[in-house]
């Protein structure tokens, strides 16, 4: 039944195709390309202004990656187009459109460098923005001063909607089930604390997509958060250093090299990073066993050491004007040394009073690869493209754990010494093509298809010492293997009468999950065919002025640390355990937006309604042993309404102040085992941000940040504060930048939780990551302010 219905979409959609709607009368357009006077090479993103006699606005525009602009719906009359890009003399040509010549073919336009202009550039001076399209909000990279020594981690911090625990775990509007993608695709960048590996100044923009459209993958039911990194865009050669060193140890080398020429872009980007981390985690423990209680106070000390090796090595290569392909290659490698200490203080009126010491050691070597490709070919119709994209990511990692525990008092006596052995490896293959094809001048047809087959291994075993042998741990020693395989399809219509705007899609996808283990305790197999539809629509009353509504389905797979079923043993009181029994959901999303811009001011309100089925839920439980296991499973349902506001306002030229705000309220139902999960309850999110540009080319930023009391039917954890603040200043006429900055200075990004069972209280304070204060310098050379480093390629997904 699902596929029948996604073919008649197809073919209501290609019908559509075979009846191309005819122009509007009296209506015109405007068409052409932009390129650099000098290297004739092509100018992206160049801002076009349309005014009438009266120096009244008519449209604004802008042209893309090729340099190609194409202008329509326009009212006929003579008009005034200026085109104007940082570091170039604007350039202005003037057009008369008529009902006997509507159309105006400009052909190729040349802009001349203004070389007085790029003397006085301040890079300091640029602000990040946020803009609302149909399917998604963007938010544009500026050069903030919090955003020049930091990672992507904490450039994620500062976008809307977007926020990042001290643990790594990303959330959009409160909710983790995030999908997260690095130029349009899955990439393993976007695992464990690789996001620590990217500059953040090596990032253009990030896309919020709430709501995504069919041309994106269904998965995360809170949406998708699309990284887009930066590209180079000049000829000849370029590139920066960005050198870091910070308290705790924080050094990293980043190099980025570039050269471009008509026919060839070559682009390289490397990094080092040694980083030190302190956590500190304290639980007090309460439980109560036949009318007595027993109490547990824990304190655990962690030093924790991250070092890892970045190269990226590619090249895009201009066949033709309208045929392109790249092909880059990634390596990140990483080695992490991790020293803990755990000590146990137990008050038992059931017995006698005890104290546990355990000391832990940890390494762990990591090497994740990734090879692309990707063909891009544009036709001479504005908008026509075809895109094919491969991709083949392979990984392997190897963790080993010393466990040493020793009982202080009331005897001193050594337990026997722990060993644990974790090794992992992944392959990953993607396959996908997609294909943009105009209608006419204000309707849209795309299609594509994408392929992409998973093979994962996890091999993990636990050993105790007896005498002079290892022998297993209850049993702990087995490998699992996941095989996934994902086909997709998606179709969607675009089209825009007058100030209306609307975009419907349909995708589908078949999923294949086998999960096998070499003792046959968890193998699982799991076949499901869905159909996800779309539905976008705005309606812009004028410039900077846009209403927008939209509806999406979306599944949330279950991540593999959540289904992997062995646990490590560092805490022999507390541990988490995956569950590969777990199901996918399913959220249908419901959004509700308005954009608004007051010259200076910024206004984006947003209301939200969510309805997930089967939604995965942390669970937490004793087992016979004593120990307390977390795990993840499945409910019945949850619903979740709320609002959003973003606000970005620059009052004077030298001061920009930045508010967002996130309140939502949620119902849960359903049980697991005796534990009843019915539940509801209210959150909210806030960050306040100010950027302030002072004398002598320095600039100061500061962000507040507030998480407030999220709730669930175990657990409580208290409000969150804590505040970022930065320095910098411009050096070596613009080509150098010192940073200062520091991240937590309060230390007060502590979370506090406390769950309850049905005998017992615990209460958790958690600071994985101590107060950090670095020093940051990057020179730039050969470049010109509207140049940026190029890391990956944009492919079909900008």
């Amino acid at each position: 039944m699902n596929i029948r219905l996604f073919f008649l979409f197809v073919l209501l959609c290609f019908n559509a195709a075979a009846q191309p709607l005819s122009p509007e009368k009296n209506k015109g357009i405007i068409n052409g390309r932009l390129t650099d006077h000098s290297s004739k090479l092509s100018i992206a993103y160049v801002t076009i202004s349309i005014k009438d006699q009266a120096a009244k606005s008519v449209a604004v525009a802008m042209s893309d990656e090729k340099g190609f602009f194409k202008i329509d719906e326009l009212p006929l009359g003579t008009f005034n187009i200026e085109f104007r890009f940082m570091g170039y003399q604007p350039l202005i040509k003037s057009v008369s459109l008529t009902a006997a010549q509507s159309s105006a073919e400009l052909g190729t336009l040349s802009l001349e460098e203004d070389k007085n202009l790029l003397k006085e550039v301040s890079v300091t001076g640029e602000k990040s923005t946020l803009s609302l399209k149909l399917d998604k909000k963007i938010f544009e990279v500026g050069k903030d001063v919090l955003l020049q020594s930091g990672s992507l981690t904490e450039l994620l911090n500062s976008v809307p909607s977007v926020a990042v625990s001290p643990s790594g775990t990303l959330s959009l509007r409160g909710n983790s089930n995030v999908f997260v993608l690095i130029n349009g695709r899955r990439s393993g960048l976007t695992q464990g604390n690789a996001l620590e590996q990217i500059p953040a100044d090596h990032i253009e923009r990030i896309e919020v997509i709430t709501n995504p459209s069919s041309r994106y993958d269904a998965a995360g039911s809170a949406g998708i958060i699309n990284i887009i990194l930066k590209k180079n865009k000049n000829a000849g050669f370029n590139g920066q250093a960005r050198l870091v060193a910070g308290l705790p140890n924080d050094s990293r080398i980043n190099p980025s090299l570039n050269y471009k020429s008509d026919k060839v872009n070559l682009f390289s980007t490397f990094g080092i990073r040694n980083t030190d981390y302190k956590g500190l985690y304290q639980t007090k423990q309460t439980i109560t066993d036949q009318g007595k209680r027993a109490y547990l106070n824990q304190v655990q000390d962690e030093d924790r050491n991250d070092k890892g090796k970045l190269f990226y090595l590619g090249a895009d290569y201009f066949i033709s004007a309208q045929n392109t392909i790249t092909a880059a290659f990634l390596r990140n490698a990483t080695k992490d040394h991790d020293k803990t200490i755990l000590n146990y203080g137990f008050s038992n009126s059931l017995a006698k009073d005890s104290t546990i010491r355990r000391n832990g050691e940890s390494r762990e070597s990591r090497n994740y690869n990734q090879l692309e490709f990707n063909y891009t070919r544009t036709f001479k119709d504005a908008g026509k493209k075809l895109t094919v994209d491969m991709q083949y990511d392979f990984w392997n990692s190897d963790k080993n754990w010393a466990l040493s525990t020793i009982k202080l008092s009331p005897v001193m006596a050594t337990a026997a010494p722990i060993r644990t052995s974790s090794v992992g490896a992944s392959k990953d293959f993607l396959l996908q093509t997609d294909f943009v094809q105009p209608l006419s001048t204000r309707s849209n047809l795309e299609l594509g298809v994408k392929l992409e087959k998973r093979l994962v291994s996890s091999d993990f075993k636990a050993e105790e010492q007896r005498e002079n042998s290892w022998r297993i741990i209850d049993g702990i020693d087995n490998k699992m293997d996941y095989n996934e395989l994902i086909g997709s399809a998606y179709t969607q219509f675009s089209s825009k009468i007058k100030k209306f705007s609307y975009l419907i899609g349909l995708r589908a996808e078949a999923t294949k999950i086998t999960i096998e283990d070499l003792g046959n305790e968890f193998n699982n197999k799991k076949n499901y065919l869905r159909l996800f539809p779309t539905l976008h629509a705005s309606y812009e009353f004028k410039a900077g002025s846009a209403l927008q509504l939209s509806y999406s389905k979306r599944i949330n797979r279950p991540s593999l640390y959540l289904l992997y079923p062995f646990n490590e043993l560092t805490d022999f009181n507390a541990q988490f355990v995956g569950n590969p029994d777990l199901n996918p959901s399913y959220a249908n999303v419901f959004e509700f937006s308005f954009l608004q811009k007051w010259g200076t001011l910024t206004f984006n309100p947003s209301l939200y309604y969510q309805y997930i089925k089967s939604p995965i839920q942390d669970y937490t439980y004793r087992n016979s042993n004593g120990v307390f296991i977390s795990s993840a499973v499945n409910i019945d349902q949850e619903i979740r309404r709320g609002a959003e506001l973003s606000i970005l306002y620059n009052p004077v030229k030298t001061l920009s102040l930045n508010l967002e705000l996130n309140i939502y309220r949620f119902e849960q139902a359903g049980a697991f085992g005796a534990q009843d999960f019915n539940f509801s309850a209210g959150a909210s999110t806030a960050r306040l941000g100010a950027q302030l540009k002072l004398p002598a080319q320095l600039a100061f930023q500061g962000r507040y940040n507030f998480t407030g009391v999220q709730s669930n039917a175990q657990s409580r954890t208290s409000a969150i504060h804590f505040i970022d603040l930065g320095l910098s200043k411009n050096l070596l006429k613009n080509k150098g930048t010192l940073v200062f900055d520091g991240t937590n200075v309060l230390n007060s990004r502590k979370t506090n939780t406390s769950t309850r069972g049905a005998n017992y209280v615990l209460n958790q304070v958690s600071s994985p990551n101590a107060a950090r204060y670095r020093l940051s310098f990057v020179y730039r050379f050969n470049g010109k302010e509207n140049q940026s480093v190029r890391q990956a390629k944009t492919g079909n997904r900008n």
